[in-house]
């Protein structure tokens, strides 16, 4: 029985790709609890999986050389918020990351979400997960809401020319035109920055 759960849990990782991070969650129509966090366990001490926290797994990518990549953190804040229909988005320091505003990846990553609260330290970053409104989420998982996140982490005064020709050279004609479309989520200012985008 035991050696049936630690093949299945097995197969059910190596069919997911490389990156996929997971909880025992994802393993428990397949065994008991402690017959997963057993066969997880296992897993860990070759290096066929990794443990990046308390509870929290990847099937980490590889490099050429063989070394294992940087787990992803939006794969861990998805992780993190579970497996229901939960909704992410990046947000502050991050988001501006993501589109090539700033350089450097932020300490903490900020995601914000529909729902609970959660934060996780791995290595030296910490992901926060944070609650927010049912405006705020309206645009999760679109270009418009990171875009909109990150001017909001910029704020006005600090949105120059530099800026906008960054978001230009980095956003493709369909993202533009996505902006428009959900400029009724954008505060008045970053609408202004959304119609200048598409000229």
């Amino acid at each position: 029985m035991v050696q049936s759960v630690n093949n299945k849990v097995l197969s059910r990782i190596y069919g997911k790709k490389r990156g996929w991070v997971f909880t025992p969650s994802n393993f428990l129509d397949l065994g008991s609890r402690a017959a997963i966090d057993q066969a997880l366990g296992r897993l860990v001490k070759p290096g066929t999986i990794r443990r990046l926290a308390c509870g929290l797994y990847e099937y980490p990518k590889k490099h050429h050389d063989f070394w294992d990549i940087p787990p992803n953190y939006e794969r861990i804040a998805q992780a993190l918020a579970g497996r229901g229909s939960l909704k992410i988005q990046p947000s502050g320091a991050y988001a501006a990351n993501l589109l090539g505003l700033t350089e450097q990846v932020p300490a903490k990553i900020v995601f914000l979400t529909d729902g609970p609260n959660s934060k996780l330290q791995i290595g030296k970053r910490q992901i926060v997960l944070k609650r927010t409104t049912p405006k705020n989420m309206a645009t999760a998982g679109k270009i418009s809401g990171l875009v909109i996140q990150a001017l909001r982490y910029l704020k006005r005064d600090y949105v120059d020319s530099i800026v906008i020709e960054k978001l230009k050279y980095k956003l493709t004609e369909k993202d533009k035109k996505g902006l428009v479309k959900d400029i009724c989520y954008a505060p008045a200012w970053i609408g202004g920055i959304f119609r200048q985008l598409q000229r």
